[in-house]
């Protein structure tokens, strides 16, 4: 037969203050993961939002990024006028020719400079970016050194703001407009007229081409075509695939982090569960002996430890998770590793995360009370008897 539920239970609300230490130890231990995995599962989506996957982008073969990539105007002219680009209530080819280009700004307050995206952009674009909207101000001017600055970097960098001043490319450039993109990396991009900024830059191609599909289902006969035509020397990816392989560097970086660090951790949460349930063992003797000589067979005794060890396990992942979800209401900035440029993106706590967490938990739980739960399941009834 089995042993009662609530023995496990009142077990632990006696030694309520090592328990209470085991799955703090715990908790710590998922706390540090699920925050880890929060980082990257939150860079992962502000990467992947700020794409369409009813856009197309195209850069030059073999780039990686937008900062990397060069396309000629005559190519620029092509793919444009592509079959297959979509046109807009206007009549108007739904289809943009971008310039990126990385700046450097000193962040308010102090003199810590970081790389800024700045986005050529035309009017085509806002219509390809429907999370963009303008907040305040209004829309940079066609010709003019006027920019307009994403949330996010109009708060963190000098001279961001609306009616402020930003000296690049030798000439000062005012704000004035600024633009929410939501979680999206737009937010922390600065955006001008594409014209004037490549002739401020002296660049002569374009970085990026997007233009939004008629038909969604023709994707693949566009790539085909595109990427082989001799005129052109570029590949052609959903918007979305694009700005997400841009993330796989850092999170990927982010993932190893937290599951070594995980790792470390844990040894130390395990060892104190383990002391936890030894020394439980130890005061609980003659308790053991006594159920064994009322009949409870080895392996009840040895789930009634395991069951202890795990509900500890789950308390500390519980209350891990707690911790960890207050996390998603800071908002945090890094240099992506693929674009070199500054990134802010938000704390994301799915539920593919909880369980994960949930598991870590119950793995520290099950590795502390094993050995335990076998050394009690093991005692030898006269002997136990005996000791008390």
């Amino acid at each position: 037969m089995a042993v009662p539920f609530m023995y496990s239970y009142r077990s632990l609300w006696t030694r309520r203050l090592t328990t209470a230490l085991t799955a703090v130890g715990m908790a710590l231990v998922v706390f540090v993961f699920a925050a880890i995995a929060m980082l990257a599962e939150g860079l992962e989506k502000t990467l992947v939002e700020t794409g369409s996957a009813e856009n197309v982008a195209i850069v030059r073969k073999g780039a990686v990024s937008e900062v990397q990539s060069g396309i000629s105007r005559d190519q620029a002219a092509i793919l444009e006028t592509w079959p297959g680009v979509a046109t807009g209530r206007d009549g108007r080819l739904l289809a943009a020719k971008e310039l990126v280009v990385l700046i450097s700004l000193s962040k308010r307050g102090t003199d810590k400079p970081s790389h800024v995206v700045i986005r050529g952009v035309s009017p085509v674009s806002l219509v390809l970016k429907p999370q963009v909207r303008l907040t305040e101000g209004r829309m940079p001017r066609p010709g003019t050194n006027e920019i307009m600055a994403g949330s996010s970097v109009s708060r963190r960098f000098e001279g961001a703001g609306l009616g402020e001043t930003i000296r690049f490319a030798m000439r000062d450039w005012k704000v004035v407009g600024l633009f929410d993109a939501g979680s999206t990396g737009f937010s922390s991009e600065i955006w001008g007229d594409v014209d004037t900024l490549m002739q401020a830059f002296r660049r002569p191609v374009y970085s990026i081409v997007i233009f939004r599909m008629s038909d969604q289902g023709s994707f693949q006969q566009i790539k085909n075509g595109i990427e082989n035509d001799p005129r052109l020397t570029v590949e052609a990816k959903r918007e979305t695939v694009f700005y997400a392989d841009q993330s796989k560097a850092l999170s990927t970086f982010l993932r190893v982090l937290g599951t070594s660090l995980t790792l470390i951790f844990s040894l130390g949460a395990v060892i104190g569960a383990m002391i936890t349930m030894y020394s439980a063992v130890a005061n609980r003797v003659s308790e053991i002996g006594t159920l064994r000589a009322l009949g409870f067979a080895r392996a009840s005794i040895l789930s009634a430890f395991l069951l202890e060890s795990l509900f500890i396990g789950v308390v500390g992942g519980a209350l891990g998770l707690v911790m960890a979800s207050f996390l998603q209401f800071l908002t945090i900035s890094t240099m992506n590793f693929q674009t070199f440029a500054e990134l802010a993106f938000s704390f994301t706590l799915t539920f593919r995360i909880a369980a994960q967490s949930l598991v870590v938990a119950l793995v520290m739980g099950l590795a502390g009370g094993l050995l335990p739960a076998v050394k009690a399941s093991r005692m030898n009834i006269v002997d136990a008897l005996r000791t008390g």
